[in-house]
């Protein structure tokens, strides 16, 4: 119903008030689960208990606690309250009806340490009205209460598999399952989609029993689960913390009692410590676990094995993804190629070193691209991340299921004089029409961009095919590699970027020699 700004819905948990404007129903700070504080900390998440009366959903819940981090508040807007009280959703629909309209659920991104579902550049309003589909937002834990294994560490007395932001995701989409039919949504037609970190998450997803059937395809932007860790690195994170914290494997007690400022800052030094020499600070030093009882298998190796042969996906790229981190490089003008081949030896083989950095080199020359060491750096380290680990994903997952298209997005943002160029997170503006002169851009370019990116997404989440007016035929990847650029003039191409990819054949899965 709808009346004076007014919407409500009535679910087996109770009424739920949220409002409505400009033809969109909006529910903010939806409970998804039983918060998790407590002796909740560092468990699964919990059921959400029902309430009595009307619960407000006027306003977003508090986010994951979190510390800033470099360009995150450009990104993810202003800083946000913060509680262990995290698990909340959020949700745009053009209708409280029974139109059972695709449900497309975004996770967000965030190295797995920063964001939320209420970041500003995630309002779905638009997408939702444009495009007639119920858009989801989700909050998870994040760093040390959501990806952190104290299992080994504590000898089991804190039971941690350092996947319990995952568990929060699934979740998440088990209350779509559930309740979203109230909000106008179809639950048998559900897409999760996600960026970078979120993006990673849906890899996982997708490989883990405890999605299984919450979701039903899938859209990865920049990211397919190469963070994933190993049981024993993780394991030595767990140890390190408590290393840090100066408290013993036994004293469960104190590991409680540290409150949410005293791990925060015991993140920051783990970041510190476990830097590589060119690295004020890591990114990130949490993330999921292959850890055997949530997940068994880096998300490459399951994928290959078939465990997701039902999810059509769209899988692609940006560019340039690594410029948005190259901002930040120390001494970034005193680079040379000797410190491009000492970097990427500690991420890859060294024996390949040499040979990839060539045939880039000369990839680069051959099509006139810039072969500046900092425009050598950024282009191999945009692949090794994130291009060659989605593609070989791509290749394993078409074996079982041809439905997959591949994406690279090329658009360059016009902000700071262009140098961003067509950088990490560029697109997530332009899929909620949230772009603007921050970062993304404005104008007609940038809003036939977006127009574009959405009218693909929806298509997809609502056809399993993103071919549409603004694209046409958006082939399947197959045999011919077959990409679409995504610009202002889009374009399918074969072999796309062929040399470099090539470059890569001798190394092996990415997904494994990342870990």
């Amino acid at each position: 119903m709808e009346r004076a700004n007014k919407a409500i819905v009535t679910l087996s948990l109770g009424q739920l008030e949220g409002t409505c404007q400009e033809g969109v129903f909006t529910f903010k700070g939806v409970p998804f689960a039983r918060p998790p504080v407590g002796e909740w900390r560092w468990l699964p998440p919990q059921p959400v208990e029902p309430w009595q009366g009307v619960l407000q959903a006027r306003q977003f819940g508090t986010t994951a606690p979190q510390n800033p981090m470099l360009l995150g508040s450009d990104l993810m807007g202003e800083p946000e309250p913060q509680s262990e009280d995290c698990l909340y959703l959020n949700i745009w629909s053009p209708g409280l009806d029974n139109k059972r309209r695709p449900v497309m659920v975004w996770i967000h991104g965030g190295a797995f340490s920063i964001g939320s579902g209420s970041s500003p550049m995630f309002e779905g309003s638009v997408l939702a009205r444009r495009n007639d589909v119920v858009v989801v937002t989700v909050n998870y834990r994040l760093n040390l209460l959501g990806f952190l294994n104290l299992k080994e560490a504590t000898d089991g007395k804190i039971p941690a598999t350092g996947n319990e932001g995952l568990l929060d995701q699934v979740a998440a989409l088990r209350w779509v399952q559930e309740h979203i039919a109230a909000f106008g949504g179809n639950p048998g037609n559900v897409t999760i989609m996600g960026e970078s970190a979120g993006s990673m998450s849906i890899a996982c997803l997708l490989t883990i029993p405890a999605a299984k059937g919450l979701y039903h395809k899938a859209i990865l932007e920049s990211g397919v689960g190469t963070t994933t860790m190993p049981l024993e690195k993780a394991a030595k994170v767990g140890r390190l913390l408590l290393e840090v914290t100066g408290i013993s494997s036994d004293d469960i007690e104190a590991l409680y009692a540290l409150t949410v400022e005293q791990l925060l800052t015991a993140e920051i030094e783990l970041r510190k410590r476990m830097a590589l020499p060119w690295e004020p600070l890591r990114i990130t030093v949490t993330a999921p676990v292959m850890d055997g009882e949530v997940m068994a298998q880096m998300p490459t190796q399951a994928i290959a094995m078939g465990v997701a042969k039902d999810i059509p996906m769209i899988v692609g790229s940006n560019l340039e993804e690594w410029k948005l981190f190259i901002i930040g490089e120390p001494n970034k003008e005193k680079i040379d190629r000797a410190q491009i081949v000492e970097r990427l030896g500690y991420v890859i083989p060294p024996k390949h070193v040499e040979e990839i950095v060539e045939r880039y080199y000369q990839a680069r020359s051959q099509r006139g691209d810039d072969t500046s060491p900092l425009e050598m750096l950024s282009a191999i380290n945009t692949d090794v991340m994130f291009r060659i680990p989605a593609l070989q994903m791509i290749e394993a997952q078409q074996k079982h299921n041809p439905a997959v298209f591949n994406y690279l997005f090329t658009y360059k943002s016009p902000v700071f004089g262009g140098i961003l160029g067509a950088c990490h997170a560029l697109e997530m503006g332009f899929v909620f029409a949230t772009h603007d002169d921050l970062f993304c851009g404005t104008g007609p370019e940038a809003d036939k961009m977006s127009e574009i990116i959405q009218d693909a997404w929806t298509s997809f989440a609502r056809t399993d095919n993103p071919s549409c007016g603004a694209l046409g035929d958006w082939a399947v990847y197959g045999d011919g590699r077959m990409t679409m650029i995504l610009d202002t003039q889009c374009r399918l191409e074969s072999a796309l970027y062929e040399e470099e990819r090539q470059a890569w054949d001798g190394v092996g899965n990415l997904s494994d020699i990342l870990l």
